[in-house]
């Protein structure tokens, strides 16, 4: 199964006068939707955008990994287990709120802040929270605990990146406009897919994306977790 979701589609939330715009791609807050509430682990993915000098206050979070990714600006972060860092463009955050962590996140430059944040259900609750930030990653970011695995990927205008064959595989385009190849020539010969869309493939086996413009995406692999779970 293939499913396209256009940035128009997301759910609008945040709150503009505060300085914050947030667009929500799953079931999130009042935004109640039983049929988008999650896919595979994924149980969030917003797009937020934060005026300089606007941020979110401190808040709980328990039994959830939140990863972020910079687009644009700086994201100054503080949480209850005592770490603080500024978390840039290429930089990967990792907050396991596990058993319960509260934090702030904030835009403290005098530019605007972007970033994406997704949110994975772990496959064991509890535990002890724990935090990371991989400074300009290279590599694909493996997530255990959630039993997932994120590629980003930044191809050129021409340039092709595959789409894992996974239990679900989770595209959410960052900037450019790639095009999903229809499963038969893998030429990118089917829809074509702009900043703020998203793609979500439930065994579809493989895919290609090939750039139309020069493009950032962010891939989540993902295995289904009844099968983790024996």
């Amino acid at each position: 199964m293939i499913r396209i979701q256009r940035a128009g589609e997301r759910y609008p939330g945040g709150d503009l006068p505060a300085g914050i715009e947030t667009r929500h791609a799953l079931s999130f807050g009042p935004h109640y939707d039983p049929d988008n509430l999650r896919f595979g682990a994924l149980l969030a993915c917003n797009e937020e955008r934060l005026a300089p000098g606007a941020g979110f206050d401190e808040h709980p979070h328990s039994h959830t990994e939140i990863v972020t990714w910079v687009v644009e600006g700086e994201l100054t972060h503080h949480d209850t287990a005592g770490h603080t860092t500024v978390v840039r463009p290429g930089d990967l955050q990792r907050l396991s709120s596990a058993g319960g962590v509260r934090h702030v996140e904030r835009n403290d430059a005098d530019v605007p802040l972007v970033f994406v944040q997704m949110w994975l259900a772990p496959l064991s609750p509890g535990g002890e929270p724990s935090y990371e930030v991989v400074r300009g990653l290279g590599e694909p970011y493996e997530l255990p605990e959630a039993d997932a695995r994120l590629h980003v990927h930044r191809p050129a205008a021409g340039g092709s990146v595959a789409v894992p064959a996974a239990d679900f595989a989770y595209v959410h385009v960052v900037r450019g406009t790639l095009r999903l190849d229809d499963g038969t020539a893998g030429t990118g010969s089917g829809e074509e897919v702009a900043a703020g869309d998203a793609v979500r493939l439930t065994d579809a086996g493989d895919r290609t994306l090939v750039a139309t413009a020069d493009a950032e995406v962010l891939i989540w692999e993902m295995r289904d977790w009844r099968k983790a779970l024996g």
